[in-house]
């Protein structure tokens, strides 16, 4: 659900990174005064872990379309949805800089869309609300669920209107709606159900981290070493080597795309933001579309440049998560 530069304008772009900035520095200033020790290591390796997931596109039964973990629910169950909106934020970003996946220009529709909806809608509406104060692990599978559903339901619409509002696309908005909505219903679905899974591992393994959440109270002296570490195994295995196996069918936004005009990407507008922010992103992405560049004279390039672009990227997510805990933390402390 990443967009790109051609479905947005120069107008609707700068709202939303003015917007996502805000939310930015509003969720810094919520979380100086929740970090601690344990939680500024979850912040990066649940980042690399979300950036490595995101690489893996599961096929749609039935529909020639795939989807992908968004990841917003899942940070903001176990971070709490400050700290999962930056992380998310921090992801996007990593995305779109260095692997050009979604734009420049888009990038605050995409970390309002992927990060709002799912860390301050879904998270404190719908799946708070459903496990109560004291929640079992049933509940908050169901709730984990519903919430992933609801979270990917207002994305993809948000998708839709800042792609209506800036009008610089021919995509009728009847049609590119009641596409977006049922193939991002089938994929909420399975967010829901992997999401779950995971919660429910962590629930296992460690309560009191997803309590801490509940009760938004420090995680505090906590050991979760053990945690970490299947976290960041897990993100060098997905982004590594099962990145290999993704879906290359068309995600939800491309084949709504497809399906109204022919084609997964549009062509872009030729305005000069387009074509500034562009060449910007031609520059600094060392490793486009997850790919190694052309001319690279390497066999089984596709594959290599997977493996580079997950362990690369989920290295960099770690890194900068990591250094935006220390530095509010710090703050708080000074």
């Amino acid at each position: 659900m990443h967009m790109a530069d051609a479905l947005v304008s120069p107008a609707v772009g700068a709202a939303f990174w003015a917007a996502s900035a805000g939310i930015i520095a509003h969720s810094s200033a919520r979380l100086r005064k929740q970090l601690d020790d344990c939680k500024v290591p979850l912040m990066g390796v649940l980042g690399a872990f979300v950036f490595a997931a995101q690489m893996i596109n599961f096929s749609i039964p039935a529909t020639g379309s795939s989807g992908h973990l968004g990841g917003g629910l899942l940070l903001a169950i176990l971070l709490g949805p400050s700290a999962a909106f930056l992380t998310i934020a921090s992801i996007l970003m990593v995305q779109a800089l260095f692997f050009a996946d979604g734009g420049l220009l888009a990038l605050g529709c995409n970390i309002f869309n992927l990060g709002v909806f799912p860390a301050f809608i879904a998270h404190p509406l719908i799946y708070s609300k459903l496990i109560g104060r004291e929640p079992s692990q049933s509940r908050m599978v169901f709730a984990a669920i519903i919430a992933a559903v609801v979270a990917l339901q207002c994305g993809s619409l948000g998708v839709v209107l800042q792609t209506f509002v800036s009008g610089v696309s021919s995509l009728p908005f009847d049609t590119f709606v009641l596409l977006m909505q049922p193939i991002h219903l089938a994929i909420g679905v399975i967010e829901g159900v992997v999401t779950a899974l995971i919660v429910s591992f962590v629930y296992r393994a460690r309560p009191e981290v997803l309590q801490s959440v509940i009760q938004e109270k420090p995680v505090g002296e906590l050991p979760v070493r053990s945690l970490l570490t299947a976290f960041l195994l897990s993100a060098v295995l997905i982004g590594g080597l099962f990145s290999w196996l993704a879906s290359e069918q068309p995600d939800g936004l491309e084949w709504s795309i497809a399906r109204i005009t022919g084609s997964e990407e549009l062509p872009e507008p030729g305005l000069k933001a387009h074509e500034a922010l562009t060449a910007v992103q031609e520059k600094m992405a060392f490793l486009p579309d997850y790919t190694l560049p052309e001319g690279a004279g390497l066999d089984n390039k596709q594959r290599l440049g997977k493996t580079l672009s997950g362990i690369v990227g989920g290295a960099l997510t770690l890194v900068i998560c990591t250094l935006i805990g220390v530095v509010l933390r710090r703050r708080r402390q000074g």
